[in-house]
């Protein structure tokens, strides 16, 4: 159905709304000075491969009228500041082009000096390698259908387990070990269906036509970031129309909904976004047996008001509403271990407050809450057995200050405090259940209230020393009050500029996480744990080895301590359950610190931004994933790839067409095979505990690919892209499960060859 009206719209589009040539539209654009957020007056603003330039007015402001459509790269120079160009700058028809442009002061104190940080300017002065990706870059890329989760897969940090789940993989870690920042304001979890007390799930909430650019860190990031041992990934959300009221509607994988902006007043703007899946529609409007689809539906907000030139405040809300209500026999035939009634709401809504001390610096203050309800009941497959009730409160007070201070042009701090108040009901049943190992556990009755709360201090200098040298030095300390642990994290970064193209970068530091509540309110006697711990060191080596290609080479280790053991499961590694227990926890009576694990590995990346008609991504990781339980004895972890190799890129002949491909490779994770006597037996999966994570699935590798189409109209915008994921239909195995029906050992796969269609009409 989607492949005939997807076909249909586009040719009545084509056909009645022939395009024209001669369309245009506008730019227009910030500069700011990214220490202090002071705007930059006289600046230079040029248009790569046009004759078309101009400078910032006295309001820091820039603007280029009548601009033919098409897509446009962006060169700002400034004395005293890096040079930095922006590329995938859309141009479109009768609309307004808005962009903030945040420049980097040099160390270099002379006017005769205008050094370079070529198409790479967000991750120019970050202490240890990162990554970019613009909104163009996340919208277009094939495989990730919009999902600021999926584009990370391409990354060789992140591990490739399932394509059913965007949970990130960060170097060895879990997909507990998550953090996600929208303009300073922590957000749980950013996808739908999520996995609770983790930071994954199958399809996300965000609205990439929100979203500015994303920085994501897989490691050694700064003390501002605390309670994760992993990655951060921070997101900036643009600002809504400063000019006029506009409009988008789509229809696409996640489903159809609208994007709706515009000003308010002269001083601010808004953006809200309304989506809405619609298989579950389509299941009920066709008679197609009993399969049912999930039903989803989100809605996103953003309003910035200016109060004057130093005091600006952003509202931003983040709701998605989960349904999904699988009958027994339709578990069945989808191969699913279990099956009932899912119901999850999730939200933050929040307050930010940027005040700008003059040339000194600034600050972001907010306020935000957060609430995660889950109402599921599941039901064992086979056995029709109820395994588990959740009912589950979560819900959590934020506030987070974070100050940016520049002394001078060589020494500068970031410091600031955070608290969190937590409040979370739980009512949930655990149904008797024969554990991974075989072994009976009762039943289990969890009716608690957790009241709990978090504070968290950091500070943060950087010191650049003879141009030569910069240091950074950091300490955060975190109090967890239910469990009364005070952790001190100090960390240090060190890079060594060889010249103006290369850098050598070091860093050393300690993280701590908290555990999920879901898994401290099981019982009292979680208070006595400690809060896993992270020790992380990287050596990285970055190279411009062209203005628009990067290269960057990591080599890192990462020892854990004090993670959770079930002493009852001495071979199994509680923290992993996620991945064998259908993303949540069971019933653990006693859990003690006692497990450890460590990661090292080496990552390769060159990174082509789009500065001509080509673009890409090439990147390779060796890496080394292990864990010691309760037995004392080191085995894989089930995220353990070992080789992970993408190899992705794009090519826009003109302004109408755009073609893009990405092809991943991964190393098979392992898995522990089933005990084929027991499980005979008790007719369920029973692990051979002799054998845990001994054996490991075949390697996997899938090509995705894609075609966009951009139609420019008198007054509106048309893209119509086509992705088709697997395109030659790879088998890969996601798991194997055991058929109670038959008795026997089956597998599970991933997506076969999948078409994906998609519109954007703009208004």
């Amino acid at each position: 159905m989607k492949k005939y009206l997807f076909a249909f719209i586009l040719v009545i589009v084509t056909v009645i709304f022939p395009q024209n040539e001669t369309k245009q539209g506008t730019l227009s654009g910030t500069l700011i000075d990214k220490d202090n957020k002071q705007i930059l007056i006289g600046a230079n603003i040029i248009l790569e491969n046009t004759n078309k330039g101009t400078t910032t007015n006295t309001n820091g402001k820039f603007i280029f009228n009548n601009l033919p459509v098409g897509t446009y790269a962006v060169k700002v120079s400034y004395i005293g500041y890096f040079t930095v160009t922006k590329t995938d700058i859309i141009i479109r028809s009768n609309k307004t082009t808005e962009l903030t442009i945040e420049l980097i002061p040099t160390p270099y104190q002379t006017e005769e000096v205008n050094v370079t940080a070529g198409y790479f300017s967000e991750i120019k002065m970050e202490p240890v390698n990162s990554i970019n990706f613009s909104y163009e870059e996340i919208r277009r890329a094939p495989g990730s259908a919009g999902d600021v989760s999926r584009i990370m897969m391409s990354l060789p940090s992140v591990a490739k387990v399932n394509d059913q789940s965007n949970s990130l993989i960060v170097r060895g870690g879990s997909p507990l070990e998550n953090a996600f920042y929208i303009d300073n304001i922590e957000i749980p979890n950013i996808n739908h269906f999520p996995t609770q007390g983790a930071s994954g799930g199958p399809i996300g909430i965000l609205n990439v036509d929100f979203i500015s650019d994303v920085n994501f860190y897989s490691g050694g990031f700064s003390t501002k970031y605390g309670d994760k041992l992993s990655s951060i990934m921070d997101i900036s959300f643009r600002e809504g129309s400063h000019g006029n009221f506009e409009g988008q509607l789509d229809l696409n994988y996640i489903g159809f909904g609208g994007v709706f902006e515009g000003p308010i007043s002269n001083d601010g703007s808004f953006m809200v976004s309304v989506r809405k899946s619609y298989l579950d529609l389509i299941v009920k409007s066709f008679d197609i047996g009993t399969t049912v689809a999930p039903n989803y539906s989100d809605y996103q907000w953003k309003i910035n008001y200016n109060l004057n030139s130093s005091n600006k405040i952003t509202l931003l809300g983040i709701w998605s509403v989960d349904q999904n209500d699988p009958d027994n026999k339709t578990a069945i035939e989808n191969d699913m271990l279990f099956f009932g009634n899912q119901d999850i709401l999730i939200h933050t809504n929040g307050i930010n407050w940027q005040k700008i001390w003059g040339n000194a610096g600034y600050s972001n203050t907010s306020v935000s809450f957060s609430s995660n309800n889950f109402d599921e009941l599941y039901f064992e497959t086979g056995s029709k057995l109820l395994i588990r009730k959740n009912d589950s409160y979560e819900n959590e007070f934020k506030i987070r200050n974070v100050n940016y201070v520049k002394f001078n042009s060589n020494f500068s701090s970031v410091f600031g405090i955070e608290y969190k108040l937590l409040k979370s009901k739980y009512d949930n049943y655990f149904g008797e259940f024969t554990d991974a190992v075989g072994n009976k556990t009762p039943p289990f009755t969890q009716i608690c209230n957790l009241s709990s709360y978090k504070v968290g201090i950091f500070t943060d200098y950087a010191l650049d020393i003879f141009k030569i040298f910069t240091l950074n030095l950091g300490v955060r300390g975190d109090y967890f009050n239910h469990n009364d642990n005070l952790n001190i994290s100090p960390r240090f970064a060190l890079t060594y500029h060889v010249d103006e193209l290369s850098s050598i970068k070091l860093f050393g530091g300690l993280f701590y996480q908290n555990l999920p509540t879901v898994l401290l309110s099981q019982n009292n006697s979680t208070k006595r744990l400690k809060d896993p711990k992270a020790e992380q060191l990287i050596i990285g080596y970055e190279r411009l080895l062209t203005k628009d290609i990067r290269l960057t080479l990591d080599l890192y280790y990462k020892q854990y301590s004090h993670l959770p053991i079930d002493p009852t499961q001495p071979e199994m590694f509680l923290i992993d359950e996620l991945y064998y227990r259908s993303g949540f926890f069971f019933n653990h009576e006693n859990i003690i610190s006692s497990g450890e694990a460590y990661t090292k590995g080496i990552e390769l990346v060159i990174q082509k931004k789009s500065a001509d008609k080509f673009y890409g991504l090439a990147s390779i990781s060796y890496s080394i994933a292990k864990h010691k339980a309760n037995d004392n004895i080191w085995r894989n972890r089930v995220y353990d790839n070992r080789v992970n190799a993408t190899l992705e890129g794009g090519y826009k002949p003109n302004n109408k067409w755009e073609f893009s491909f990405r092809w991943i490779f991964a190393g098979g994770t392992p898995y522990t095979p089933y005990n084929l006597t027991e499980s005979s037996n008790l007719n369920r999966a029973v692990l051979d505990k002799s054998l845990i994570n001994a054996e490991r699935y075949p390697s996997y590798h899938s090509l995705n690919i894609r075609v966009d189409k951009r139609f420019y109209f008198s007054k509106t915008n048309l893209v119509a892209y086509i992705s088709v994921w697997n395109t030659y239909n790879r088998k890969n195995i996601a798991s194997y499960y055991w058929d109670t029906q038959n008795k026997t050992v089956k597998a599970t796969y991933q997506w076969n060859l999948l078409p994906i269609f998609g519109l954007e009409f703009e208004f």
